[in-house]
C-alpha cells in the first residue's frame, strides 16, 4: 500500500490537474483568439458582462488580452461573482454578491447588466462571460417579483432535493435577464453576441450553464409548474407573485424565453470553453503517470450523493476482484443533498457522498479517496471536499468517529473536519462541476 503523504499527494494533485485545466486565465485568451482572429477585432462599442464563480477571473483574462492585442478598443462593462471570488480588472466592474441564494447585490448588479445591454447599437458587440453559479447571481426578476420572492423560492428549491437543471428551469421563468432574455436586448438592437462558457452542468448544454442568459431555451412555463408540483412546492413554500407569475406564463399572457425560432437571422454564439470532463481527462492523465489505471466514469453522474456513494463502493468492490494493477476510479457529476425538515446539517454534496462511501467500505482498508466541488466551495462550508485513505479509517475507530452518525445528520463536514481530512483550496475562480476520484490497491 502507498505511504499516507504519498497517497494524499496523489489525490490532491489529481484534483489540482482538474482545476488547472479550467483555469479562466489559460483559456480565456486562447478562444479569444479564435473568436477574434487578426484583423477581425470587435468595432463599435464593445460590451463585456458576465455572472458565475468564475467569470471575475474571466473578465481579468480578457483585459489581460486586451490589453496585449487590442490596445486601441475601449471596451466597459460589468460582471457578478460570488463573494470572495473577485479578481482584479481595471475597465470591468466586479461585483461580488450573494450565491446560491441572490441578495440585493447581485439584483442591482443584474439590473445595472441589463441597462448596459440596452446601450448596444447595430454594429456593436456584447461579450459574455457566464460560468457556474450565474443563475443565483443574475437574479433580476421580472416585474411584479421581488428579491425576497426570489429568495424564498430559491431556499425552497434547495431543500426540496432537486438537481440544479430543475431548479434553473424554474428560475428562467421568473427572470428578465436568464433563459436567453439577455441575448434578446441584444438582438432587438441589431448587436453581436459572443458568450463564453465554462460549464458546472452535466452535458454542457449552453441553455443549462447559468441558466443560459445568451441561449436558446428548451424548457417552458408548463415544464416549470410541473418541477414545484413533482416537489410539492406550492402555496406556503412558493411566493404568490411567482405561482401567479408562472400561471400567467402558461396562459400567454407573459412572453416566453428565448427559443430557436428568435435566433434566425441573429448574430448570437455560445462557445463552451472549459467542461468537466476535460478535467477529468487532466486528473486521469496525472493518475497514470503514477502508476494507476484510470477508469473515467462520466461526467453525468447525479443522484442523491448518499446513494450514489453506496453504489460506487460496490463498483469499487467489482474492480477490485479483477483488478492486476492499481486503478483510480474517476467521475464527476453533480449530486444532490435532501435535507429533512428541522435538520441543519453541515457540509456539501461532495463530502455526503464521500462520506457515505467510507461508511460503505469498512471492510475495504487500502482504498484512498477525494471527493471536491471544482469551484473550492462545497455546501454550507469553506471547504472544497474531503479525503480519506487507511490511516484517516484508522483514526476514525481510534476515535471512535462513527460515520454513520454523521451521516444521519448530514454532518459531513463534522465528520472530516474531526479527522483533519478536509481539502480546503479557498476559491479557485472557476468551476467545472463535482471531482471525485478512488484509488484502488490489490
Amino acid at each position: 500500500m502507498l505511504q499516507k503523504t504519498l497517497t494524499k499527494e496523489i489525490l490532491k494533485n489529481a484534483f489540482a490537474a482538474a482545476v488547472a485545466v479550467a483555469d479562466p486565465q489559460m483559456i480565456v485568451p486562447q478562444y479569444l483568439a479564435k473568436i477574434f482572429p487578426a484583423g477581425q477585432e470587435p468595432r463599435g462599442k464593445c460590451l463585456v458582462v458576465g455572472a458565475g464563480k468564475a467569470s471575475a477571473s474571466m473578465a481579468s483574462a480578457f483585459e489581460n488580452f486586451a490589453m496585449k492585442h487590442w490596445p486601441k478598443i475601449h471596451y466597459e462593462g460589468i460582471v457578478l461573482t460570488r463573494y470572495g471570488h473577485g479578481s482584479p480588472t481595471s475597465q470591468i466592474k466586479i461585483i461580488e454578491a450573494g450565491h446560491p441564494v441572490p441578495d440585493q447585490a447581485g439584483m442591482d448588479g443584474a439590473r445595472d447588466i441589463l441597462a448596459l445591454a440596452k446601450q448596444l447599437a447595430p454594429g456593436d458587440v456584447l461579450i459574455a462571460l457566464v460560468s457556474g453559479g450565474g443563475s443565483s447571481l443574475l437574479t433580476l426578476p421580472v416585474e411584479g417579483i421581488s428579491i425576497d420572492d426570489m429568495r424564498a423560492t430559491t431556499q425552497a428549491l434547495l431543500r426540496s432535493g432537486a438537481p440544479i437543471e430543475e431548479m434553473n428551469v424554474v428560475r428562467k421563468h421568473l427572470s428578465a435577464i436568464l433563459g436567453g432574455n439577455l441575448a434578446r436586448v441584444a438582438i432587438e438592437r441589431g448587436a453581436r453576441v459572443e458568450a463564453l462558457l465554462i460549464s458546472d452542468v452535466t452535458g454542457d448544454d449552453p441553455a443549462d450553464i447559468a441558466s443560459g442568459p445568451c441561449a436558446a431555451d428548451y424548457s417552458t412555463y408548463l415544464d416549470a409548474l410541473n418541477i414545484l408540483e413533482k416537489y410539492r412546492l406550492g402555496v406556503g413554500s412558493i411566493p404568490t407573485s411567482v405561482l401567479a407569475h408562472l400561471k400567467q406564463g402558461l396562459a400567454g399572457e407573459r412572453p416566453e424565453t428565448l427559443k430557436d425560432i428568435d435566433l434566425i437571422n441573429a448574430q448570437v454564439a455560445n462557445h463552451v470553453i472549459a467542461t468537466a470532463y476535460k478535467s477529468l481527462e487532466a486528473a486521469a492523465q496525472y493518475v497514470h503517470s503514477q502508476g494507476y489505471e484510470p477508469i473515467i466514469l462520466g461526467d453525468t453522474i447525479t443522484g442523491e450523493a448518499q446513494e450514489v456513494g453506496v453504489e460506487q463502493a460496490q463498483l469499487v468492490r467489482h474492480h477490485l476482484r479483477k483488478a492486476s494493477q492499481p486503478q483510480a476510479i474517476i467521475s464527476g457529476g453533480e449530486c444532490t443533498v435532501t435535507i429533512p425538515a428541522g435538520a441543519k446539517g453541515r457540509g456539501g454534496r461532495c463530502s455526503e457522498y464521500l462520506l457515505s462511501l467510507f461508511s460503505a467500505t469498512s471492510d475495504l482498508p487500502n482504498i484512498a479517496a477525494l471527493a471536491a466541488d471544482t469551484d473550492g466551495i462545497d455546501g454550507s462550508e469553506k471547504n472544497a471536499g474531503a479525503w480519506f485513505d487507511a490511516d484517516i479509517r484508522k483514526a476514525s475507530e481510534a476515535m471512535v468517529v462513527v460515520p454513520e452518525t454523521f451521516l444521519a445528520g448530514h454532518d459531513c463536514y463534522g465528520f472530516f473536519a474531526e479527522l483533519d481530512a478536509l481539502v480546503e483550496t479557498g476559491p479557485t475562480l472557476t468551476n467545472v462541476n463535482d471531482f471525485r476520484i478512488i484509488l484502488l490497491e490489490k
